[in-house]
């Protein structure tokens, strides 16, 4: 027997990438719901809210006119083409519509980019806490994932100095997510600044995931690297998509604004996987884009929903004994610390699910033992009880 038939039936890739936990957990959550059970859901990183009409309507007119054929694999042009002059006029960032790239879905955009450019024996550089699928798709690509820890008192935000002592001769790319899933991270203009000044003397790309990048508050502006400068642009991938701020999780589009040659071998991947992104599902987005006022209505009707959220579970974390937890910033996550209670954070969630029948992701499937991320994308009635059972919790663990 030789060495690839003794392994079994399964690949290296598959035998190494391990799956989603918060989907795995928002999975079991809706089966005990499906079974009766009165289940308060802060797994899923997935707004509440119905896509807002317009979107909707623009998609049924599309299937009416027969928008149901194959599309160019990067995108139906009119879209590329409204992603690029997004990207001018919200982010500063000149693209044109050869540099975008329509996906099935955001994460869809964030494995090709690292497919694109990386190849085994590369490393790439991911803070920590850091959104689960990113290690698992970095060793998809044949690269090893390399972590570089943040701490509450950082603002869970890595610095230039701690990116600098991480990069060594085989440092491809760093992931940045801003704002972060899971801890609501925000990271200020002059921070990018000093970690894109690295990039360029270090020579790395820049993966930015700006999926949450209408999702701010306090004040906060959404700032994308890849606006500092032509030379910066070179090096920045940018990855985002409709699903959070439209509420258009289950419609799969997510977007990639690349450097022409990188863009180039993306759509060529998606070529040979998916073909394309859905074709009437893009004209629905189409309209998110070009129907301004509409889409900032709804999109500024569930930032205040969010707001209010994000406020009130923040306060009630905080009365809790044993628990701590920042205010974040942006996206819809709070990552509170739960170590004082004595328990890894997935038994802790193990037995709050089991216990008091609420559904929370643990911090080490971050990379940040002691903590949970609890999604406020839930309606307010499931948070007010969530988070009184949670107090009910951590009170029996005394």
């Amino acid at each position: 027997m030789n060495a690839a038939t003794s392994r079994g039936p399964l690949s290296t890739w598959a035998l190494n990438a391990a799956p989603s936990p918060t989907l795995a957990v928002d999975t079991k959550a809706k089966a005990l719901t499906a079974a009766g059970e009165d289940v308060c859901g802060f797994a899923a990183g997935e707004p509440d809210f119905d896509t807002p009409e317009h979107i909707k309507e623009a998609a049924i007119a599309a299937l009416r006119d027969g928008k149901t054929k194959y599309a160019p694999t990067p995108g139906i042009l009119p879209l590329r083409e409204a992603v690029a002059a997004d990207c001018a006029e919200r982010l500063g960032v000149a693209a044109v519509p050869a540099q975008v790239i329509v996906s099935p879905g955001g994460k869809f955009s964030c494995y090709l980019a690292l497919l694109a450019t990386c190849s085994p024996g590369d490393e790439v550089l991911i803070p920590a806490p850091y959104w689960v699928s990113y290690p698992e798709m970095a060793k998809l690509a044949g690269a090893k994932p390399v972590f570089i820890p943040t701490t509450e008192a950082s603002g869970f935000r890595v610095t230039p100095e701690q990116l600098e002592a991480a990069v060594t001769p085989r440092t491809r790319l760093l992931i940045l997510n801003s704002p972060s899933n899971p801890t609501g991270a925000v990271y200020s203009r002059k921070e990018l600044e000093g970690i894109a000044d690295v990039a360029l003397r270090r020579g790395l790309l820049i993966l930015s995931d700006e999926i949450y990048e209408h999702l701010i508050y306090d004040g906060e502006r959404h700032v994308s690297p890849a606006s500092f400068s032509a030379e910066m642009a070179a090096r920045v991938i940018i990855t985002s998509g409709f699903s959070k701020t439209y509420a258009m999780t289950g419609w799969r589009l997510g977007t990639t604004v690349a450097p022409l040659p990188i863009a180039k071998a993306i759509a060529g991947l998606q070529s040979q996987t998916a073909s394309n992104a859905t074709t009437f599902a893009q004209y629905g987005a189409l309209a998110a884009l070009r129907e301004k006022e509409k889409s900032a209505a709804s999109v500024a009707a569930m930032l205040a929903a969010f707001d209010r959220r994000r406020r009130f579970l923040h306060a009630e974390l905080n009365k809790i004994p044993g628990v701590r937890c920042a205010l974040a910033r942006g996206a819809f996550y709070l990552f509170p610390n739960i170590s004082a209670h004595g328990l890894s954070s997935e038994r802790f969630c193990e037995l709050l699910l089991e216990r008091q029948k609420v559904a929370a992701v643990f911090g080490s499937a971050f990379g940040a033992e002691g903590h949970l991320r609890l999604s406020y994308a839930t309606g307010d009635a499931t948070l007010q009880k969530g988070v009184a059972r949670l107090a009910e919790f951590c009170a029996s663990l005394q």
